[in-house]
């Protein structure tokens, strides 16, 4: 809006590739977008004054650097619909935003980022044993009682990549039908041996 009534700039075609198409502009601009900021994210740089914000203060806050950038802007687009009285640009940069987090976080965190699962079972040997042969780690394990149930049972954390989650899944089930399993994303891993936990 600002550029077509202010600048004398010709935006009837916004884009050589997508035309006018408003869709495809705000899914590759925001992959193209994202791209950009991922890698000068990754190599320690940053684009802008949000992205070092969101280097900063994303992993105190525990979440990804794309996930406090979308979030800002999520909240700086709404802000501008209720100001210009119009949704359509607005709801578009949302879409772009979104397209843009996802490759950020893509590039930043790579391919196999971490999946931490926390595993229940009532056979924690024979579990521990096949997670153990198959990925070569160590596992931390914490006796516990089932609510419910009032039966002692075993909870195993073990720290897999997510191409070894459908396989650890598969071997857990093998050994305990009724075994319990609970995956959540991780950013990071420390500690002074990593791939033993």
């Amino acid at each position: 809006m600002l550029i077509t009534d202010v600048l004398p700039v010709d935006v009837s075609i916004v884009s050589p590739l997508a035309g006018s198409d408003l869709l495809l502009c705000a899914i590759f601009g925001g992959l193209i977008s994202g791209i950009g900021s991922g890698m000068a994210i990754r190599f320690g740089g940053a684009m802008d004054g949000i992205e070092v914000l969101a280097v900063i203060f994303a992993k105190r806050l525990g979440i990804t650097v794309g996930t406090f950038v979308m979030a800002y802007n999520l909240v700086l687009y709404i802000i501008c619909g209720f100001v210009i009285h119009r949704w359509i640009l607005p709801l578009y940069s949302i879409v772009t935003y979104g397209a843009a987090l996802k490759t950020v976080d893509f590039i930043v965190e790579g391919l196999d980022r971490s999946k931490a699962a926390t595993i229940v079972t009532v056979h924690p040997d024979e579990v521990c044993a096949a997670l153990s042969e198959a990925f070569e780690c160590g596992m931390t394990i914490t006796e516990a009682k089932g609510y419910y149930s009032d039966s002692p049972k075993t909870v195993e954390y073990i720290v897999v990549n997510r191409f070894q989650v459908g396989k650890m899944k598969e071997l857990v089930h093998e050994n305990d039908r009724s075994a319990y399993i609970s995956i959540a994303e991780i950013a990071d891993v420390y500690g002074a041996n990593t791939d033993k936990v």
